[in-house]
């Protein structure tokens, strides 16, 4: 069995591990709780730029002996930053664990921020940002969170804007850095095998000196703005979201928009997918997704489709969201999308990165571990009713926005589309 534990340093920074002896892999993170949602429109993209920039070089490595370092054990160390969380996470061989450490460490407290490093880099993003806007089945995603959030720092892009990253100083980015990359915003989460006393002593060894204080990190509430919001462009095809707010990463209300999120569009089993690609043929991808945050979530849905046909896959897609809202799932439905969220679940905890997540997840969101059986319990007492009252909640159309890109005009999209 896996054995969860939990230690907090002097500093603040939590250590939270699952120790996992059949196992021959240790997946470790480095958590920061600071995204675009703690940024203003001056800092704007800056946490990406610093994820960028912690593998560019510390005081002890250059960026070649830190990439060298990891594929010279046959590992994987990668970053992501999102809107409310960066990650910095190596998987390696379970007799590599003090190297993976040292490294972390490293590159957390000693990365230069060399200005030439800094100067190649804004190309490198800005590059990242062209291949965005050259993807409108991604960008749309952005555009749709500028509008649905309005002025709110959940509306600005993770990656920032070509006009801030080319303005970026040294000293702005160093700043940032120092204001939030501190002990107490700070969660290092372990899964594999490996003896948590032996991570702790490590962990203190190496991450003892980092300031606790976190001088800056305040996040307001959000409002959406419901409404639609349209780019005209020359494209193939019409590229959409739809979208409404949703239950919260703690809201217990979670639970039941996993299951209607997999029924309405979560699955090629779907109902829309299986009414709109499957038996009508006018979109080759439809999907829906749950954008949970702490205070706040929100629930999507995409679509690619002709120009001819956006007025009905618009009304669609509402009719599907009507039929939620006036009508239970039937007993089918719920129990396959019940077996669908346990099963893939179930199916992810047998991965040390996955585990890895999911302990930083649950610290970060509720401060304590949740084992996988809970869960499973909270899904299956989930009921008819449960649905039916949520989406009656969240399918409003005085909260609903609507987002496209394409050969389209607003006049083309009313609201009296989404009022059926």
């Amino acid at each position: 069995m896996p054995l969860y534990r939990k230690t907090i340093l002097d500093n603040g920074i939590r250590i939270v591990s699952e120790e996992i002896d059949h196992v021959r892999s240790i997946s470790i993170g480095i958590w920061v709780m600071c995204g675009s949602r703690h940024e203003d429109r001056q800092t704007n993209g800056m946490a990406h730029f610093i994820e960028h920039m912690l593998f560019k070089g510390t005081r002890n490595r250059t960026a070649f002996d830190i990439a060298s370092a990891i594929d010279s054990v046959g590992g994987v160390m990668n970053a992501f930053t999102g809107k409310e969380l960066t990650s910095f996470y190596i998987k390696i061989p379970d007799y590599h664990l003090a190297m993976a450490i040292d490294l972390l460490s490293d590159i957390f407290k000693n990365s230069l921020f060399d200005p030439e490093e800094i100067n190649k880099e804004k190309s490198v993003v800005l590059q990242e940002i062209n291949m965005l806007d050259d993807s409108p089945d991604d960008y749309i995603h952005d555009f749709f969170d500028e509008k649905f959030w309005k002025d709110h720092p959940l509306g600005y892009p993770v990656l920032g804007t070509k006009t801030l990253v080319e303005g970026y100083s040294r000293d702005g980015i160093v700043g940032f850095f120092n204001d939030r990359y501190r002990g107490e915003n700070v969660v290092l989460t372990a899964a594999g095998n490996f003896k948590h006393d032996v991570l702790v002593e490590l962990v203190n060894g190496a991450f003892g000196s980092v300031d606790r204080k976190v001088r800056q990190n305040g996040i307001s509430n959000p409002e959406v703005s419901a409404g639609i919001a349209v780019i005209d462009k020359e494209l193939e095809q019409v590229h959409l979201v739809m979208g409404c707010p949703a239950p919260s990463s703690i809201s217990p209300q979670r639970y039941p928009s996993f299951l209607l999120n997999a029924v309405l569009g979560g699955s090629m089993s779907s109902r829309l997918f299986q009414e709109i690609r499957e038996k009508r043929g006018l979109a080759y991808a439809i999907h829906s997704y749950l954008s949970p945050y702490k205070d706040v979530g929100m629930l999507g849905i995409y679509v690619g489709t002709s120009k001819d046909s956006v007025r009905d896959v618009v009304g669609l897609i509402f009719d599907e969201l009507l039929r939620m809202t006036n009508h239970s799932l039937t007993k089918l439905e719920l129990q396959s999308a019940k077996e669908l969220i346990k099963g893939n679940f179930l199916l992810s905890m047998e991965s040390t990165d996955n585990r890895m997540t999911r302990l930083a997840r649950n610290e970060i969101t509720f401060k304590e571990h949740i084992p996988a059986e809970a869960v499973v319990r909270e899904i299956d007492a989930v009921t008819h009713e449960d649905i039916r009252t949520l989406a009656a909640e969240m399918f409003n159309p005085d909260t609903i926005g609507l987002a496209a890109i394409g050969p389209i005009a607003e006049k083309d999209l009313t609201l009296d589309i989404l009022r059926g």
